[in-house]
């Protein structure tokens, strides 16, 4: 036995589980002795009956369920046998509908076949009537010289299937259908060689409507390639004879005649519009006899034909105008600055001109032969896969980029842009040395004179209708204005406005009589270092008209320029590209106007600080002159006797009246803006260096006032946020006591934005001899 309190070990697997897995059998219960494992056993045994009983509770608590489910199954049961017998009808009824099916779909396959047989006999009967029938009517044709009804009665014949007919030689009239074929190939041949020599007969002879005639038999035969070929031939050699004649009547023509200058522009023009009309009388026969897609091969050969002539005009055009000599020439001359060795700008202006034309009729004509390609391959490329679209593309681009009338125009395009680029610069160069002010004028004449020679330039390369053209000359042009007529303003205005305050005057006698001493030892007087002033002071102001004109030319040269190139661009000219080239040139060309307004900018300061600074300054400084301390009897006089506003006004005026009359508007405008300014700036230092009574605050009120009314009639610009900081002060010097600025100040201000800080506040109403400091210094503000 056990020793008392040790512990039931069970096997593995007795612990737990359902009570059928753990129960103890009874061999192994009969054979416990301990009472310690009898009382573990039987705990073990009271906890799986436990377990049953729950078990069984579950079971009895389904019953009611699993009854009623048991008896919809019960109730179910004659209904499946019903269901079940309605599926096997079905069932039989589908297996006979299936069989019934096959059958007629077998006895359908069986009639289609016999309907197909049906027409291979017809087609076989009807190929074979045809074969006899083309076999005579090309034997009647051509014994009456009918060759288009031969044509056709061969073009019916190479129709037929020929696997039918193959068919027709194995059967039992074999023999009578190879007869037949033999004399259609024989025929066939013997009028491919008739056709031919009739073509060559009429081609020599120049008979148009025979060349047209056996032209439209050629793809009847087959020989659609043939046909194009001998017929782009006989147009290839009526455009050459025109284009020799042509070229013959231009080494005759005289250099007097109206049309002298632009002769070899009329000679292409009259080569391209032939061209365009044989196409355009000749398209349809193509497209109506050969199909889509051919006229693209004619245009080809004729394009060739249309090179070689190009290439004459152009070769006699740089020998006979001296191309090639006179762009060295330019070159050199714009290497080389002698002014002996230069060419003169006006004799390459009729020799650019028709250059650009020439050009532009070259365009126009590519353009042309783009379009009717173009609307031929649509036709043809309707149900064309995408790849044979891009093939096509490809070969019409590589036919207008690369062929030889191209790369000639872009060559003399090239030299083009080189010399009118030199003509611009030279030109521009002259209309400024002979640059005149007449007087009453407020710009000089290089002004008009130049945007004329830039324009021309400009509108000259537009008129080529090459977009490379146009905006290289207006990179060009654009250089020509920022870079140097943009430095020849400069220069004038780094001259400077003369000054006339007395220092510099006195300078200015210093300067001339040194000048006077150096000439006199030399022994000879030179009045060149001495410059009237007052011509000085015109120079300066025209300049500065000249400076606001250009920037306004510039833009209105921008817009002008695009409207005409987006006109340009909605014709059809230029690549892809185009669009965004142009808009990058004329963005430059904007540049160029804002740097010219920058120039504007800086010489108006320059006027500002040299001429009206220095006489507004000693003006206004005549306030500290005029005491402000007053009483009530200074105060009256002051209103009967102005003491300085008035002459001030008076001052001011004669000074603007002298801009006013040689300034343009829209400069002098700015001018005063920039006085007012000054005026604001100044009277403000001097206003903190004065000081004020109650009355003297209200005589400053008063003076402040009527500035303020005169500077409003003077400028368009407004003035009264340039003088807001100097109207609070008057208010503050117009106040009875210290503390009534609170009732303008922080949350009393209303509407009003103090300009002054609180510190400037203070400061302004320490101005007053009758505001005590300490009042003052216990202000919160």
């Amino acid at each position: 036995m056990a020793a008392p309190g040790s512990a039931l070990r069970l096997p593995a697997g007795e612990g737990g589980g359902s009570a059928a897995a753990s129960s103890l059998s009874m061999e192994r219960i009969r054979s416990l002795t301990d009472l310690p494992e009898l009382e573990a056993a039987y705990s073990r045994l009271c906890g799986e009956e436990k377990g049953v009983e729950e078990e069984l509770e579950a079971l009895l608590e389904q019953q009611s369920t699993i009854e009623s489910k048991m008896v919809a199954l019960h109730r179910l049961g004659p209904n499946l046998q019903l269901i079940e017998g309605d599926a096997r009808q079905l069932s039989g009824m589908i297996t006979f509908t299936c069989n019934l099916a096959e059958n007629v779909s077998s006895k359908v396959r069986q009639l289609d076949l016999a309907k197909n047989r049906l027409y291979q006999a017809i087609q076989r009967a009807d190929d074979i009537l045809d074969l006899k029938f083309c076999m005579d009517g090309v034997q009647t044709a051509l014994r009456n010289e009918d060759y288009e009804q031969a044509a056709a009665h061969i073009h019916r014949y190479l129709s037929l299937d020929k696997s039918v007919i193959e068919l027709s030689r194995q059967g039992q009239e074999g023999s009578i259908i190879d007869a037949n074929l033999k004399l259609l190939q024989e025929a066939e041949q013997r009028l491919k060689i008739i056709v031919t020599e009739k073509f060559d007969v009429a081609t020599k002879q120049g008979d148009l409507p025979q060349v047209e005639r056996f032209f439209k038999i050629f793809p009847l035969l087959g020989l659609h390639k043939e046909g194009l070929s001998k017929f782009s031939e006989y147009l290839c050699k009526q455009i050459a004879n025109k284009a020799k004649e042509n070229l013959l009547l231009v080494m005759e023509t005289d250099m007097s005649d109206r049309r002298a200058a632009v002769i070899f522009a009329d000679t292409l023009t009259l080569l391209f519009e032939g061209i365009a009309r044989i196409v355009e009388t000749h398209q349809p026969i193509v497209e109506t006899y050969y199909g889509p897609g051919k006229l693209y091969t004619l245009i080809k050969h004729l394009q060739v034909e249309c090179d070689r002539q190009v290439e004459k005009v152009v070769d006699t055009f740089v020998k006979q105008r001296d191309y090639h000599r006179q762009f060295q020439h330019v070159q050199n001359s714009m290497v080389r600055s002698s002014a002996t060795e230069k060419i003169e700008p006006r004799e390459l202006d009729p020799i650019l001109t028709e250059v650009t034309l020439m050009n532009a009729r070259s365009e126009l004509y590519l353009r042309f032969i783009k379009r009717r390609i173009v609307s031929d391959f649509e036709v043809g490329d309707s149900m064309a896969s995408e790849e044979v679209k891009q093939a096509h593309q490809k070969s019409l681009d590589k036919l207008l980029n690369n062929c030889l009338l191209s790369r000639t125009m872009q060559e003399l395009i090239g030299y083009y842009i080189t010399m009118e680029e030199y003509f611009m610069r030279e030109t521009v160069n002259k209309a400024v040395a002979m640059d005149m002010c007449e007087k009453g004028q407020l710009t000089s004449s290089m002004v008009d004179d130049v945007f004329y020679i830039v324009k021309k330039c400009i509108w000259r390369a537009l008129s080529s209708s090459s977009i490379d053209c146009l905006c290289a000359m207006i990179n060009h042009s654009t250089t020509e204005l920022e870079s140097d007529f943009r430095e020849v303003l400069c220069t004038k205005l780094r001259l400077g406005f003369p000054a006339t305050t007395f220092q510099d005057i006195q300078r200015g006698v210093t300067s001339a009589v040194n000048i006077m001493h150096s000439s006199l030892q030399q022994g000879k007087f030179d009045t060149k270092g001495i410059e009237s002033t007052d011509e000085a002071k015109q120079s300066f102001l025209v300049t500065l008209n000249n400076v606001e004109v250009c920037s306004e030319n510039i833009m209105t040269l921008k817009k002008t320029l695009e409207s005409d190139c987006a006109k340009l661009l909605s014709q059809g000219f230029g690549g892809e590209q185009a669009e965004a080239k142009i808009d990058s040139c004329l963005a430059d060309m904007a540049a160029v106007s804002n740097k010219f307004r920058d120039l504007l900018q800086e010489g108006l300061s320059e006027l500002n600080s040299t001429a009206v600074k220095p006489q507004v300054k000693p003006w206004i400084n005549l306030f500290l002159s005029v005491s402000h301390n007053i009483e009530e009897e200074e105060f009256n006089d002051y209103e009967a006797n102005d003491p300085w506003v008035q002459q001030f006004i008076i001052n001011l005026e004669q000074q603007m009246a002298e801009f006013k009359a040689g300034l343009s508007p829209v400069i002098y405008d700015s001018l005063s803006s920039l006085t007012t300014s000054l005026v604001a700036i100044e009277l403000e230092k001097v206003v903190l260096k004065s000081t004020f009574s109650r009355l003297g605050g209200l005589q400053f009120d008063k003076e402040l006032r009527s500035l303020i009314a005169y500077l409003t009639t003077v400028t368009t610009w407004t003035i009264r946020d340039k003088f807001a900081r100097l109207s609070q002060m008057a208010t503050i010097l117009n106040l009875e006591r210290v503390t009534e600025i609170l009732d303008y100040w922080g949350a009393n201000s209303g509407p009003l934005t103090w300009r002054l800080t609180p510190a400037e506040v203070r400061q302004v109403l320490a101005l007053r001899v009758d505001f005590r400091s300490e009042d003052i210094k216990r202000l919160r503000l």
